[in-house]
């Protein structure tokens, strides 16, 4: 028997609201049932931006920087940032991230040099708060961000993830519908979500060597 020679299975928000209750042992039969489901699924995205990175969120923004300008408004979609690079005569210089009490010590935010420190405020609309000041306008920053998960708006969406999200997208979905409709398999469906999540994290990650450099502090010499 011949194979389908297709490698493009994916979900729909129907499809995965439909699987989702019949692992509640259940059928979606009204339009509420949808409706639910759909609100319960953007729960579930904003749930995995609290886990970590998503890498297929992974997006890379620019901003143009003005000389005297310390703070620059972001997207609210912008849920984190990852790294920073100042752009200087088509010459990249990483920017070191300061905490916000870091940021609050400096004792003169006004000074205006070669912006080589940022603290990012993660408020409703995030922001950039860049120091030194900019002392031109023609400097910009390059930078790459969690950008947030596209809402599940309606049944005939498709889902913004890689298949391999697939299987723990449909476990979780049916983890929070079964607390509101099946509290019987509440347990049960958290277990397998938790695992499928797990797998598919542990998947998302990067590929690269990792070197263990240990630390001497505490190393006594007789």
């Amino acid at each position: 028997m011949a194979t389908s020679n297709s490698r493009d299975f994916s979900l729909d928000v129907a499809d995965l609201i439909e699987e989702a209750y019949e692992r509640c042992g259940m059928i979606a039969k009204t339009g509420y049932d949808a409706k639910t489901a759909r609100r319960s699924l953007n729960l579930l995205f904003a749930d995995w931006a609290n886990r970590g990175i998503n890498h297929w969120t992974v997006t890379v923004g620019t901003q143009a920087l003005t000389q005297g300008t310390a703070v620059y408004t972001q997207s609210a979609a912008v849920i984190d940032v990852l790294e920073v690079n100042l752009f200087r005569d088509n010459t990249a210089i990483q920017m070191t991230r300061l905490s916000r009490a870091e940021y609050m010590a400096i004792p003169d935010k006004t000074t205006q040099g070669r912006p080589s420190s940022y603290y990012f405020d993660k408020q409703i609309q995030p922001q950039f708060e860049v120091w030194p000041v900019p002392e031109n306008s023609t400097d910009r920053i390059d930078f790459t961000f969690l950008n947030r998960i596209q809402d599940a708006d309606a049944s005939v969406n498709d889902v913004d993830a890689p298949f391999r999200f697939l299987p723990c997208m449909a476990a979780g979905l049916a983890y929070y519908i079964a607390i509101k409709k099946a509290p019987d398999r509440v347990q049960m469906l958290k277990t397998i979500y938790e695992e499928e999540f797990q797998r598919a994290s542990d998947e998302d990650q990067d590929r690269v060597p990792v070197t263990l450099t240990p630390s001497l502090r505490y190393l006594r010499v007789n």
